[in-house]
């Protein structure tokens, strides 16, 4: 039988093994980050012993979905307020006030999407502000309906 159920402090060593099989070049995250809102485990329910009705019942963990909060920046900045320099002084304000915000709240990173008619010319703008534009993974959205 398969279940889902919450994560444990139990589950790591199985995590960790599911984990470097899968061969990705990234650490296993750290699942003690309060960050990390869900943490399910996909378990399979076995007996040691399937004829010995004394035996308790193991589970072979087979898979976890983890999801860690993270945070998506919209920038509302009056195109008609004060020049060009002006609006970049303005904006270089609130970007460092934003990130210290961000870095107070616990947050480890900030996401961007940028509008493809502003994205060539604004992205190059962020980039000097420690941004980076990263195609290395493939970006997919699920939108939560109920």
């Amino acid at each position: 039988m398969i279940t889902i159920r919450e994560y444990s402090k139990g589950d790591l060593a199985a995590l960790r093994a599911i984990h470097a099989s899968q061969g990705f070049a990234y650490p296993l995250p750290d699942l003690n980050n309060p960050l990390f809102v869900t943490k399910l485990i996909l378990a399979e329910a076995a007996n040691k012993n399937e004829g010995d009705p004394s035996t308790a019942p193991q589970e072979k963990i087979i898979g976890a979905t983890l999801l860690r909060l993270t945070a998506e920046a919209y920038l509302l900045l009056d195109p008609k307020a004060g020049t060009p320099r002006e609006r970049w002084q303005w904006l270089l304000q609130l970007h460092a006030a934003t990130e210290r915000d961000a870095w107070q709240r616990g947050l480890e990173d900030v996401h961007a999407w940028l509008p493809p008619p502003i994205a060539r010319k604004f992205g190059t703008r962020i980039t000097q502000l420690g941004w980076n534009r990263d195609d290395s993974w493939t970006p997919y959205c699920k939108r939560i309906n109920n």
